[in-house]
């Protein structure tokens, strides 16, 4: 199902599923995005996520997505897999849940976006934000009425991919999120509230 397009840069955004986990795998490539991640570490304990860094964390989300799980977003050009954004239910990620910086503001029933992953030949190309314009969409198509990221305010102008993979809140401030609570001046909540008719 087609969550989002941008005709001018031909790009395309998906839910991930099992018809996208080839390319999924393609565009994560051997190191699993970074350091054997593979999208899994707000998904365990960090003892976890360290003791299966690698394929066991490949295993185990591919197992989610043979599930149906609501994983996230994945956004080619072409039919290039060229991004990912992680969106899912705020309850399916414990290392948010127990984080004091960003635990619940409240009891809404929240989505979080937790990660965002783009191929390195597609970086500093405004894609985090077209990432966030499918997000909302894949939101609306679940019927999500706030979408929570957990950006971190950069420390200079060429900050590290590494450093920015749960997004700066300039990418956010442009999809029209908004800072719902700020417990550390680097780390803000940022939200976006989604309206039905």
């Amino acid at each position: 199902m087609l969550i989002y397009a941008n005709k001018v840069l031909n790009l395309r955004i998906y839910p991930l599923d099992m018809t996208r986990w080839e390319d999924f795998e393609t565009l994560f490539g051997e190191r699993g995005a970074c350091g054997g991640c593979w999208c899994m570490a707000w998904r365990l304990k960090k003892s976890d996520f360290e003791r299966q860094k690698g394929n066991e964390n490949k295993r185990a989300m591919k197992s989610l997505v043979e599930q149906n799980e609501k994983i996230g977003i994945i956004a080619y050009i072409g039919d290039t897999p060229i991004g990912w954004c992680a969106i899912a239910p705020r309850e399916v990620f414990p290392r948010l849940e127990n984080s004091r910086v960003w635990k619940r503001i409240d009891n809404e029933s929240v989505w979080s976006i937790t990660c965002f992953f783009i191929s390195k030949s597609h970086r500093r190309k405004g894609l985090s934000v077209e990432l966030l314009k499918g997000a909302i969409n894949y939101g609306r198509a679940n019927q999500v009425r706030i979408i929570e990221g957990y950006p971190i305010v950069p420390y200079g102008d060429h900050i590290p991919a590494a450093f920015a993979w749960t997004g700066i809140p300039s990418v956010f401030d442009k999809a029209g999120f908004v800072v719902a609570e700020r417990r550390s001046k680097a780390k803000p909540i940022m939200r976006y509230s989604i309206e039905y008719k």
